[in-house]
């Protein structure tokens, strides 16, 4: 799971640019999430890698689509 949480966090760095704090803050968050799915049976790392990603990226609205401007037209 380690190796997981490292490999989200190296990429999540590269998409958003954010302060040391708020990267401790998204890492525990992550990690806590991580925990769920491994304790629920998922053990592909790679699952949860983009688990992992696609969490944080909801957290942060990234993936909104009305944010992002998407109006359905």
């Amino acid at each position: 799971m380690e190796a997981a949480i490292d490999r989200i966090m190296q990429t999540y760095d590269l998409l958003v640019n954010r302060s040391a704090a708020a990267n401790n803050e998204a890492r525990v968050k992550v990690t806590e999430y991580l925990t769920t799915l491994v304790e629920a049976g998922e053990k592909d790392p790679h699952r949860l890698t983009v688990c992992g990603l696609t969490y944080l990226r909801q957290l942060d609205g990234s993936n909104d689509p009305v944010k992002s401007g998407y109006t359905g037209l």
